[in-house]
């Protein structure tokens, strides 16, 4: 209750405490947890050299917590530690009306606020769709694995037209801990070798790389409710992501009883070690959009094909060179026999990804629903990530309004 005393921070034995870190359980001050936090950005980014000075760096922005922060801090520790690096943001608009149309505006006022460039690649210029109209054409299920693709390929393109040699990402230690669960659950070990790599893509598309990956979720939120930082905090209105979602769901009752774990799992994962005769991907590039694939046609254009063609589910699943003119015919068969929405599962053998599409031809974080999620045929709050969200929101409420330990 109220009668406790206020207790002091443990890091500077002076002020009174103003929150207790997810990460440690330390009760500390704004001050100490703001240089606590940027002493261990700046620790991950020297230790793992992620930069080298006179680069170009662009920043993945969505307007969202972990963007944000990220850009703040990004450009603090630039500063304060001269790295030397020119910082750019980056955005990308996939079409998608009542969401990414109101984030973007956030990441406009973060450009004004900290004074950084801003480029905006869209789905529709690259691509001749938005995410709206895709979402139009093949519904609610299988819709992440087309955004993310395309995503994914957009921040690269992005990245090629304003000169950057690298893209950093928001990604968080919650985000990699989750992919790692969901590789393991899945039992895809060529995604869970590489799954926790801090830099990913140096192998010949733009390098990327993720500051974050030992910041824990709670904190950036909090972070970025001391700082009084701007940031955009809606879902996404097509990501009722089922498989992640339980993921995540799943983790956060592990952290809640034991806050460690997060920083556990990626230690496992960082540390597996996997038999050589699991075969990785080789990398080529796509021979119609030159692309970085493992593929002779990379997972963007397989996708766009099936769109443009009227055959969504084209690219759903194992589709080569080879074998799309078949696969066409097959679904063009099904398509004639049976309403869209009967089209059996087993047809495309689509599953839901976990890898944040570091094998540059692959599929993004949470595709396809058909791991038993309500693929948005009702409005669910058991198998999507957002009940989580607003979890974290109530507790970082609970963590910073009250100073009773």
């Amino acid at each position: 209750g109220s009668t406790m005393p206020v207790s002091v921070c443990g890091l500077c034995k002076e002020k009174p405490a103003a929150l207790r870190r997810p990460k440690t359980g330390m009760a500390v001050c704004r001050e100490c947890f703001f240089s606590a936090f940027e002493a261990e950005v700046h620790y991950t980014i020297t230790a793992h050299a992620l930069f080298t000075k006179g680069e170009t760096v662009a920043i993945g922005a969505s307007g969202g917590k972990d963007s944000t922060v990220l850009a703040h801090v990004l450009k603090t520790l630039n500063e304060r530690h001269d790295y030397g690096l020119k910082l750019l943001l980056l955005s990308v608009d996939e079409g998608i009306t009542g969401y990414r149309d109101d984030s973007l505006e956030t990441v406009k006022r973060n450009q004004r606020q900290y004074d950084l460039p801003l480029k905006v690649v869209s789905y529709e210029e690259l691509y001749g769709w938005t995410m709206d109209a895709i979402v139009g054409q093949i519904g609610l299920k299988n819709n992440c694995t087309f955004c993310g693709v395309f995503r994914r390929q957009a921040l690269d393109r992005g990245a090629v037209l304003v000169k950057a040699d690298k893209i950093v990402t928001g990604h968080n230690a919650d985000d990699i801990a989750e992919t790692v669960l969901m590789n393991i659950l899945r039992g895809d070990v060529a995604r869970l070798r590489r799954c926790t790599a801090i830099t990913t893509g140096s192998e010949g598309a733009l390098p990327r790389c993720k500051p974050f990956k030992y910041t824990y979720e709670k904190e950036i939120v909090m972070y970025a409710y001391f700082k009084k930082l701007d940031y955009f905090s809606t879902e996404c209105v097509y990501s009722p992501n089922a498989y992640r979602g339980h993921a995540r769901t799943f983790l956060k009752d592990l952290e809640a009883l034991r806050p460690s774990c997060i920083l556990d799992i990626i230690h496992s994962g960082d540390n597996l070690s996997v038999k050589e005769e699991v075969k990785k991907a080789v990398q080529g590039t796509c021979k119609r959009c030159g692309y970085i694939s493992s593929q002779e046609l990379c997972k963007a254009c397989v996708l766009l094909e099936g769109l443009n063609r009227g055959l969504p589910r084209l690219g759903i699943g194992k589709t080569t060179a080879s074998n799309i003119s078949t696969r066409a015919d097959k679904l063009r068969h099904l398509q004639g026999r049976t309403k869209k929405s009967e089209i059996s599962d087993s047809d495309g053998g689509e599953r839901e990804c976990a890898c944040d599409g570091s094998d540059g031809g692959g599929c993004v974080t949470g595709a396809s629903t058909s791991s038993g999620g309500c693929g948005g045929s009702r409005s669910c709050d058991q198998s999507c990530g957002s009940h989580v969200t607003k979890q974290v929101a109530n507790q970082v409420a609970k963590d910073t309004k009250t100073l009773e330990f």
